[in-house]
């Protein structure tokens, strides 16, 4: 499994509308450091499968949801839930790091 394309024209229905918690990967292809977490983030895809949906988001080729959420340095990962921003998480970090981010949204989902 690998992470969803997101673009200024899915955003809405696969960030938004999910009804699990998404984490997007706003990267470029110049940033050293986000190609530094990008194989964790492929392996979050894969982990996460069905729990959390994975998305990178280009940020050269979509600016205005970008623009939209004041994204000024990458990577930047944020991760929505219930179409709102719960967390963020700036610059290349330990997986670990992420996983616990992670693990804490989706603990609140259980019923």
């Amino acid at each position: 499994m690998n992470p969803i394309k997101i673009t200024d024209a899915n955003f809405d229905e696969e960030v938004l509308k999910s009804e699990i918690p998404v984490l997007i990967d706003f990267w470029a292809v110049w940033c050293g450091p986000c190609k530094l977490i990008a194989p964790i983030v492929d392996e979050l895809a894969v982990e996460y499968a069905g729990k959390v949906k994975i998305g990178k988001l280009d940020v050269d080729n979509n600016q205005n949801v970008s623009i939209k959420y004041g994204i000024r340095s990458i990577p930047t990962l944020l991760i929505f839930k219930d179409g709102k921003i719960v967390d963020q998480i700036v610059g290349a970090v330990p997986k670990s790091h992420i996983t616990e981010k992670l693990n804490s949204h989706i603990s609140q989902t259980v019923s």
